[in-house]
């Protein structure tokens, strides 16, 4: 059974109290690994390493950061099977999936931030013949970056790459409910010759590791993925110690289908847009509003479409859902379907666990579930559930399909289905979503800014904006005559 090792000052070590969690793979119900219970003395010495490592990371030239960013994007492609593997096995999803998303983008991450850097420009403001303002871009020192179960590899990537490439060293905390393959990860930064201290990666809870490192006083800058609830904590902490911080969070969002749009590809990206990874991304379309000439039309035929979907062992190849990541989260999908039959849905399909057989009978299983019937501001379409459940609503005005879109505490991502290109453009520009997708979904250009409004989040990631975020502006002014 793997043991999982923390990775400090570019050496795999066991946690300093020697305790471990139990690692359980989503599909079978069974521990499979175990993971270090790390707690404040693992964080203590994780962040000292990334301190004295600092100052020569910092010093290293953007193209010589860039080319050991470029070295492990390498390796995880070259480990892509194995690692797709992994991430199944860690988190649920099916393994076709991880090859296909995960892994790739992690190692896209990489190669992305690691060009990135080296076009990465800084201001200068001329005044007459009076003097001259540049701005200089430095990195903070020690980053701290926490990533959630949902994308393990993807989100923990996405964070550090871009920390690594400014020149901050990392103290790293993934999900302990999905740590492997942040630990292969570690392995790989070994073989790609990372200096030591550049990177450190520590396993635990957050109640231990993960508040441990929030309010440390030698990490300046925190990046975090995770629940809207989590992150209030974490920003209480964190504020009054004046970190710098980014915050993703939940979201409820919307998908908005007007009947003038492309029907076939609507209804083909909207049962991926609603189900992907067990309906476990924060982008997932949780809430769908359909113009009522073409609802009924809509939901007979999504519904076929749902039912279709194959829910099994993420080994095999065609199963379009895996298993659910944990057996709490599990229960609490289940209590939403029946908070939703509470509050008067009706369920159309799914709506209980589903039972696999063979290796996975213990597994934890969710079957993708419909339902309609409900109000907009009823918490069954107020509240994120993370699963693979989704509502739907016919809507008559424009104005209508916009209140309930906006008329929850998240902002995140909203999905728009329209050929009326006049209406795209209005509604884009007034639904409150840090991210507004039209006739697509997931379509990620890695140098736009990620992040939402309201209760998903603070900050933005990506592109430019992540390099902006992890390092520091400072003003030089020079007198020229």
């Amino acid at each position: 059974m793997d043991r999982i090792q923390n990775y400090i000052g570019g050496a795999l070590v066991a946690p300093v109290g020697g305790a471990y969690l139990d690692n359980y793979e989503p599909a079978t119900g069974h521990v499979y690994s175990h993971t270090p219970a790390s707690d404040a003395r693992d964080v203590d010495a994780a962040v000292a390493e990334a301190r004295e490592a600092f100052p020569g990371w910092a010093a290293t030239p953007a193209g010589e950061r860039a080319r050991l960013l470029l070295r492990l994007a390498d390796l995880i492609e070259a480990n892509l099977e194995a690692l797709a593997e992994a991430e199944s096995t860690d988190n649920g999803k099916p393994v076709w999936l991880a090859r296909q998303v995960d892994i790739p983008r992690a190692a896209s991450n990489f190669r992305f931030f690691a060009h990135a850097v080296t076009q990465f420009a800084s201001e200068a403001h001329a005044m007459g013949e009076t003097a001259l303002n540049y701005t200089l871009r430095q990195p903070h020192g020690v980053a701290g970056c926490i990533s959630p179960w949902n994308l393990p590899l993807y989100l923990f990537t996405w964070k550090i790459a871009p920390a690594l490439a400014a020149g901050n060293t990392v103290v790293g905390k993934p999900s302990e409910v999905t740590p492997l393959t942040a630990y292969r990860l570690s392995q790989l930064c070994l073989e790609a010759g990372f200096p030591p201290g550049m990177l450190n990666v520590i396993h635990g809870t957050g109640p231990e590791a993960g508040a441990a490192l929030v309010a440390h006083r030698d990490v300046p800058v925190l990046s975090f993925t995770g629940g809207t609830k989590t992150g209030a904590a974490l920003a209480r902490t964190a504020a009054p110690l004046f970190k710098k911080l980014s915050l993703e969070l939940g979201g409820k969002n919307p998908t908005i289908i007007f009947a003038d749009c492309a029907y076939e590809a609507m209804l083909e990206t909207t049962l991926r847009s609603s189900f992907a990874n067990q309906g476990e991304i924060c982008l997932c379309g949780s809430r769908i509003f359909v113009e009522r000439p073409i609802y009924d039309r809509f939901r007979d035929d999504f519904v076929a479409r749902v039912e279709a979907l194959r829910v099994g062992d993420p080994r095999c190849d065609d199963s379009r859902l895996g298993a659910i990541v944990s057996r709490p989260h599990l229960d609490k999908i289940l209590s939403y379907i029946n908070l939703a039959q509470e509050e008067g849905g009706t369920i159309l399909t799914g709506g209980a666990r589903v039972h696999v057989e063979g290796r996975c009978r213990d597994g934890w299983f969710v079957a993708p579930t419909v339902i309609e019937g409900l109000a907009p501001d009823c918490r069954t379409n107020q509240e994120e559930i993370f699963g693979p459940v989704v509502t739907l609503m016919p809507f008559d005005e424009e104005e209508e399909a916009l209140a309930w879109a906006n008329g929850t505490p998240y902002g995140l991502a909203a999905v728009l289905w329209t050929e009326n290109l006049t209406r795209a453009h209005r509604l884009a520009a007034r639904l409150q979503a840090g991210i507004v997708w039209i006739n697509c979904w997931m379509l990620r250009d890695l140098r736009t800014p990620f992040g939402g409004t309201k209760q998903s989040g603070v900050g933005r990631e990506g592109g430019v904006e992540a390099l902006r975020f992890f390092t520091e502006p400072k003003n030089v002014c020079i007198k020229l005559s």
